[in-house]
């Protein structure tokens, strides 16, 4: 029980270092580069601090699995350096029963990733996605994509060929209806969107441009105006930020739990039955068209066989054709609904099921590298890490276009780890090699004659 002690404080410090590591990363790669922006909007710290807080809990469902993965390595590898290893294989302890904290805490931290994923994940998505929409709401330019039209401003519909992390646009076409005796199109190199020092109305600031104004009444009174520096002021009153009530509003994939999502996969699962029989049933009444078993209630007694067979395929094509594409349409559509949301179900337990998995990966791998400092054990879990989430990545694209089984996609990764895991516990637990060791059964089952080395025996 003292050593299972000692393991466990080995664990922990660990743990909280790599975890809080991969927070940090994640938050100066992602999160703060936006802070100036959230800050140029006049946002209260309030706010702030709630946006961080919302972006954190999707950040620590990654963290976590990497800091359990960095513990094990770095506690495992510092045993094995300090010769602790050798000391406790010859008092009769196997690696199995050195595992047994680790593998506790691996459980435990699944099974706590799981409720975590499924019951509070989904809320701050959906909440962070909802103040995401309201903080666009303040500035237009927060919200403007590069090429594409932007009717955020009433009255004003905007085109941006190009535009910078400050907000800055280019080559800006704006079409002005904001007046219905005239039509302006201004053209400009630069524009910047920002709010009067009253902030009570948008300023919109162009450089560099013309201004095409033509009345609606008197087509041949058409002008153009070029400018150095042109400004035009649209109200705001929709750009202030006001905290959406998130309950109300409709929630994607990644914002939904379990079992909210597999009652959509359900209903999918059921409509896509019910568009098998149509097109079951269809098929049967095309048959029987095709065999004369039915009326078409086309009269062709007073025509020849040709124009008769012509108005009999005509009549089989309206009455059966298109239903036969309204169900395959259907089809497809449910089918790719499913698929979809039986990814994201299968990602939250994958996701936490890779915490027990990196435990039996990165203890072993600890003992073999003797990874007990710093550098060594970041190396193994980050590639390691980059792996399991390579293919949680490759996996999910492929299932979403339907080339690979949801469920497969999801937990190839961690069958990839546990095979690994697998294959290095018995290098450290037996002292030979998985492959020395299948070809030692293989001679075995086939009478070769071969034989095991004396020193792989099973410690427990």
């Amino acid at each position: 029980m003292l050593i299972w002690l000692f393991i466990l404080r080995s664990i922990a410090a660990p743990f909280l270092f790599g975890t809080s590591t991969i927070v940090v990363l994640f938050l100066v790669q992602y999160i703060i580069p936006r802070i100036d922006d959230l800050l140029s909007k006049g946002l209260e710290l309030e706010i702030i601090g709630e946006f961080l807080l919302l972006n954190m809990s999707w950040i620590l469902v990654l963290a976590v699995p990497v800091g359990i993965l960095f513990a094990s390595v770095m506690a495992f590898g510092a045993l094995s350096a300090n010769h602790e290893v050798t000391v406790y294989k010859a008092s009769g302890m196997g690696l199995i029963r050195m595992m047994t904290p680790a593998v506790i805490i691996g459980a435990l931290l699944s099974i706590a990733m799981l409720w975590y994923t499924d019951a509070v994940l989904p809320d701050t998505n959906h909440r962070l996605a909802t103040m995401m929409t309201d903080i666009g709401r303040m500035r237009p330019s927060f919200a403007i994509e590069a090429g594409q039209f932007t009717t955020h401003l009433d009255g004003l519909t905007i085109l941006a060929r190009d535009r910078d992390t400050a907000g800055t646009l280019y080559g800006v076409t704006i079409y002005d209806r904001t007046r219905v005796d005239r039509l302006l199109v201004v053209n400009a190199d630069t524009a910047v969107l920002g709010f009067t020092p009253a902030r009570n109305r948008m300023m919109l600031q162009l450089f560099h441009g013309e201004i095409h104004q033509r009345s609606e009444r008197a087509p041949n009174d058409y002008r153009v105006i070029t400018f150095v520096r042109h400004q035009m002021l649209v109200g705001a009153d929709r750009f202030f930020f006001e905290a959406t009530d998130a309950t109300g509003t409709s929630r994607g994939d990644r914002e939904m739990n379990i079992a909210e999502m597999q009652a959509i996969v359900d209903r999918s699962t059921a409509s896509m039955n019910a568009a098998t029989s149509t097109m079951d049933s269809v098929t049967r009444n095309f048959v029987a068209m095709l065999a004369g078993s039915k009326d078409p209630n086309t009269r062709v007694d007073s025509l020849t066989q040709s124009e008769g067979a012509a108005m009999r395929a005509r009549a089989i094509h309206n009455a059966y054709y298109s239903a036969m594409e309204r169900a395959a349409y259907q089809f497809d559509s449910d089918k790719r609904i499913r698929q979809n949301y039986e990814v994201e179900i299968h990602k939250k337990y994958a996701i936490p099921a890779a915490c027990l998995l990196f435990v039996l990966l990165g203890c072993p791998m600890g003992i073999v590298t003797k990874g007990g400092n710093f550098g060594v054990s970041a190396a193994i879990s980050l590639g390691f890490y980059v792996l399991s989430w390579a293919a949680l990545i490759g996996g999910e694209k492929l299932a979403d276009r339907g080339h690979l089984d949801p469920a497969l996609a999801m937990w190839l990764g961690n069958i990839l780890l546990l095979l690994i895991g697998i294959a290095l516990i018995v290098r450290v637990n037996f002292e030979i090699s998985v492959w020395r060791l299948v070809r030692g059964w293989f001679a075995r089952d086939y009478g070769t004659g071969a034989t095991l080395p004396d020193k792989a025996v099973q410690r427990t």
